[in-house]
């Protein structure tokens, strides 16, 4: 089953080397594998059949960049099991030959991890999985994008340790655009909501997926508050709340909220370091793949203490989604 998996050798070889795409490839082999398994030699095999069609470098020099992938690969995955520790669907044996689907036994952490995974090789990023004849129809394809709404809401909570909402449109209750500002305004108590001259007509989420809210019991201003974009697009980098906020507040507000809105941008791509640092001056504070799942394991302990998270009842149901997807592949 293995087999089925692209490798898109164009991004893994050459003088900029994916390395986020190299072990995605290995973690979607074994995730679609009926044995769970896959060697990371395969990312090495893969590549060697496209440099013999291409015939460009001597068997020697092929050997040495096909070596160097392999081991820098393993290093990531390395990486990504040790920032994400219990909540990593993965585990690579000590000498790096052998990458293994753990059970996700009821883990919304993991789940959350595989979620963004199938989600950052959707066609739009990748060919790994269009290629393959594994990837997702257009109506999964929108319920994948609507679960992540879900888990971005369960994220954001844990990531202030406060309440939240699913504000994006479609919103999981089907309530209207004012009916649910003023729902979720009636508990922030700063500010009045009303809809100011020019602002548009027939509002959906004005940008806004996610609000999030840590206040205090004298019920006065100066919070967390945040509020995040959630994108399963390339596109994120336009898509940055931090030029918008003045303008929803303007639109929406009679009496503009005195707490300042904190900026996230929540995404399920693997992100590299150098350019992590630019995104994070661009979009505001970042969640991304290797953040994500973590939080998401977090916000059980808030949910289990009584703190209302909008749709974490649906991350149970994503779970599900996710092993019927697997099984329907693999079988």
């Amino acid at each position: 089953m293995t087999g089925l998996i692209y490798l898109p050798i164009d991004e893994v070889t050459g003088t900029a080397v994916d390395l986020d795409r190299a072990a995605d490839f290995l973690e979607l082999s074994a995730f679609f594998s009926p044995d769970r398994v896959v060697l990371t030699s395969n990312l090495a095999n893969g590549v060697s059949i496209g440099a013999e069609e291409s015939n460009t470098e001597s068997g020697v020099e092929r050997a040495q960049e096909e070596e160097e992938l392999v081991g820098d690969t393993v290093n990531l995955i390395n990486e990504r099991q040790r920032i994400l520790n219990a909540s990593y669907p993965f585990q690579l044996d000590k000498d790096g030959h052998i990458l293994r689907l753990v059970t996700v036994n009821g883990s919304l952490g993991r789940a959350a991890y595989i979620l963004c995974l199938i989600l950052s090789n959707l066609e739009s990023a990748s060919a790994v999985l269009t290629d393959s004849d594994l990837h997702p129809d257009a109506a999964e394809v929108r319920k994948l994008r609507e679960y992540f709404q879900y888990f971005a809401t369960a994220a954001l909570a844990a990531e202030i340790g406060g309440k939240a909402w699913s504000f994006g449109f479609p919103r999981p209750d089907s309530s209207s655009f004012f009916d649910k500002l003023r729902e979720i305004w009636e508990d922030v108590s700063d500010g009045r909501v009303g809809r100011q001259e020019g602002a548009p007509e027939q509002p959906k989420d004005d940008k806004l997926d996610v609000i999030a809210v840590r206040s205090h019991k004298d019920e006065l201003p100066g919070f967390l508050l945040a509020v995040a974009q959630v994108a399963t697009g390339r596109n994120s980098r336009e898509k940055s709340l931090k030029g918008h906020i003045d303008a929803f507040k303007g639109r929406w507000f009679a009496k503009q909220p005195e707490t300042v809105f904190i900026p996230y941008m929540i995404v399920p791509f693997a992100i590299e370091r150098s350019q992590f640092i630019d995104d994070v001056r661009v979009m505001g504070n970042l969640l991304h793949r290797l953040r994500v799942p973590i939080r998401v394991a977090e916000a059980e302990h808030l949910v289990n203490t009584g703190t209302m998270i909008e749709g974490y009842e649906l991350l149970t149901e994503a779970l599900g989604w996710l092993e019927d997807y697997r099984n329907r592949v693999v079988a």
